[in-house]
């Protein structure tokens, strides 16, 4: 096993103190000045993708390096009732993956050329199915003849669907038997729609029926296996697509109004592709699990990123719950997240080891053996304490993991240097947007004092910090200069889609792109997210506080599964909802009731939830962590309401991506936050977890 000839590996000369370097000149009033990867200053332009100048090429790499090797997996399902998957991967060759992706992509260009596809100002199509080895056919075969992929989150309300396919002007949507009764009751109201593709098999009656309604709408109805052989019959070669052409329009989901429809093109993804490839050394042959959401650019990178080295990509069965039984099947290499799913491995991890007598012994020396050795030396194996009790962490996600990657929200220092120490792999911490393409920042490999930080600036792209006066953020702070983060580069989007008004509010004339975020650098050139623009408000007597920055400072505590902090700008303190993890909580009620209580008992659960020796217990937790993290007393949660209902996409709680929509928990909430406000608060603290 070797490195991949693609990675450019950090030299060995260069000095970690300096992992971002301010180009002098470059400071304005009101701003630090312009900041580039300590490494690779120079900053990435077209002229650095050389044969990558376009996303095909990104596949075709992979199909010269590993022609014959596996490509796109999936377990095949065996059984229907109840479900079942097979305790396998079923693979698709590289070789597979390109002639299927060329009939189908010369069936789509047959179509437009015929006039029973198109109408609108782009060639879009539509993807609306989770993630699965289809998906990617669909969407490689769109990269390499000239149409515009929009993908449909299968978690998305039917209204954003139909605004995103009338806003994109899409003609033909591709869609898993699970979504298709949706679109069927959406067409009538998509204006340009005019075929639809199922992905799934089906029986003779329900294709009849699938047919007939089409039929009655004037919409052709394909399947996937038709359409491949229809281009099959109409084959062409595929159209070679310059750096500037658009690849897809991702619609970000808001926490309130429309979605904005990003403008991602080749060249912008491409860049950020090679510009990861820099300073990572990804081993071959690898193996990625693909479970993030395709829909979003981050889930999208990770597979760009397989497919330029040549590696494996296997699909998850869809199922969360089963998430882990996939991983274990599968056994992959590479294994990008999100902290919420980390902060559950690391709470497991340390739950089943943290317990008394000579076991949680030897889990508590090797933790503190481990975490020693990170932080002089750097080491993250050990022979004995990796065998004997990190082996067994290790297998829960197969035990093969050599790459991790946490993006998409903070994660806790502690969290990540468990963790690292666990699977005895550098994890990288990252920063990016779906504007960004996924990139922007990420912790330089080897650096053991990274966690906590996103790392300097990539080399794809150059931030600044501007000043936020109102936050008390400046460029001028001590020791380290603090602002709103800026960044330019060929990595960030062109602007929103038929929006030029939030377009201008996110771009500004010099190329800019302002993020929202706050960020200060520390002495080592390192980026450090440390608040949020958004979501500001100021309490009764004047102080600011950003909601969001609060959630995420007690979001590491292993009680909290979930947690909304709520202001009123007439009151002088704030109040939160708390939803626990339901493991820790089970413990504490069993504490409380003297009785075992489990994580299944909802009953006495619910019962227990009230209880003020819990809301104590748990105000307890909470301002410990506040003062751990340096939260000031006005940043504090005085009071909270404990709710077992977590938040979902499905009671409309959060956004397809995990955000809390604010509006509608405040709704849902009402009568328990108006409670918390006029009961007195307590001194919480008398009971300890």
């Amino acid at each position: 096993m070797g490195v991949h000839p693609d990675c450019v590996l950090i030299p060995a000369d260069f000095d970690y103190t300096k992992q971002s370097v301010e180009l002098p000149g470059t400071r304005k009033p009101g701003q630090t000045g312009i900041y580039r990867n300590g490494a690779w200053p120079e900053l990435l332009n077209y002229d650095s993708l050389q044969a990558r100048r376009n996303i095909p090429a990104l596949f075709e790499s992979g199909l010269a390096h590993s022609p014959n090797e596996p490509c796109l997996g999936h377990r095949p399902v065996i059984s229907t009732e109840p479900l079942k998957f097979a305790p396998y991967y079923s693979w698709q060759t590289y070789t597979q993956v390109d002639e299927r992706r060329r009939n189908l992509g010369s069936a789509l260009d047959f179509l437009w050329q015929q006039g029973r596809a198109g109408g609108g100002d782009l060639p879009t199509l539509g993807l609306w199915t989770t993630n699965r080895p289809e998906w990617q056919i669909v969407d490689l075969a769109s990269q390499a003849y000239a149409k515009v992929s929009v993908s449909l989150y299968d978690t998305l309300g039917p209204d954003a669907v139909e605004y995103i396919c009338n806003h994109a002007e899409i003609s033909i949507i591709f869609v898993s038997n699970q979504q298709l009764s949706s679109l069927l009751s959406l067409a009538p109201r998509l204006k340009k729609l005019k075929i639809v593709v199922g992905l799934d098999e089906s029986t003779r009656e329900a294709r009849h029926l699938t047919t007939s309604w089409a039929k009655q709408f004037n919409l052709e109805y394909f399947s996937l296996k038709e359409l491949e052989a229809l281009g099959r019959a109409n084959f062409r070669d595929p159209i070679i697509a310059s750096p500037d052409q658009i690849y897809s329009i991702c619609y970000t989901s808001g926490t309130t109004g429309n979605p904005k429809g990003a403008i991602l093109t080749h060249g912008q993804v491409a860049m950020a592709v090679v510009s990861v490839c820099y300073g990572v050394p990804f081993y071959e042959p690898g193996t990625l699990l693909s479970y993030l959401p395709l829909a979003h650019i981050y889930g999208r990178l990770a597979e760009f990123i397989c497919f330029n080295m040549g590696g494996a990509i296997g699909y998850f069965t869809g199922d969360p719950l089963r998430l882990l039984e996939d991983a274990q099947i599968l056994k992959p290499t590479a294994f990008p997240s999100v902290p919420r799913l980390l902060n559950k491995i690391y709470q497991a991890a340390n739950v089943a080891g943290d317990v008394p007598g000579l076991k949680g012994n030897i889990f508590r020396k090797a933790v503190a053996v481990k975490l020693q050795n990170l932080r002089t030396t750097g080491q993250l194996a050990h022979a004995l304490w990796d065998r004997i009790v990190f082996r067994k962490i290790q297998r829960v996600l197969g035990g093969r993991i050599d790459t991790m990657v946490s993006g998409s929200a903070p994660i806790a220092a502690d969290t990540i240097d468990f963790l690292k120490i666990a699977f005895s792999c550098d994890i990288q911490g990252g920063y990016g947007m779906t504007e960004t393409a996924a990139v922007c920042a990420r912790t330089t490999w080897g650096d053991a004092g990274s966690s906590g930080t996103v790392g300097p600036p990539q080399a794809a792209c150059e931030i600044k910090l501007i000043d936020v006066p109102l936050m008390k953020y400046t460029a001028q702070d001590k020791p380290n200069p603090r602002g709103e983060i800026c960044v330019r580069g060929v990595i960030c989007t062109q602007g929103y889609y038929k929006d030029p008004e939030n377009t201008a509010a996110a771009i500004d004339e010099e190329g800019w792109l302002h993020t929202g975020d706050i960020a200060e650098i520390d002495s080592y050139g390192r980026v450090v997210i440390i608040d949020r623009v958004k979501n500001i408000m100021k309490l009764s007597q004047g102080e600011y506080v950003a909601l969001e920055k609060i959630e995420n400072a007690y979001s590491g505590l292993q009680i909290i599964a979930q947690i909304y902090v709520h202001g009123d700008s007439l009151q002088d303190h704030l109040v939160a909802i708390v939803v626990p993890d339901m493991e820790f909580f089970a413990g504490l009620a069993s504490t409380i009731l003297k009785k075992l209580v489990g994580p299944s008992d909802l009953a006495t659960l619910q019962a227990v939830a009230g209880d003020e020796r819990v809301v104590a217990a748990i105000m307890a937790e909470l301002s410990k962590q506040a003062n751990k993290v340096g939260l000031r007393g006005f940043e504090m949660v005085k009071n909270i309401h404990v709710s077992l209902d977590p938040f979902t996409t499905e009671n409309d709680t959060l956004t397809p991506t995990l955000k809390i929509k604010r509006r509608e928990v405040q709704k849902l909430y009402k009568e328990e936050i108006a409670a918390l406000y006029k009961h007195p608060i307590h001194n919480r603290s008398s009971f300890k977890l």
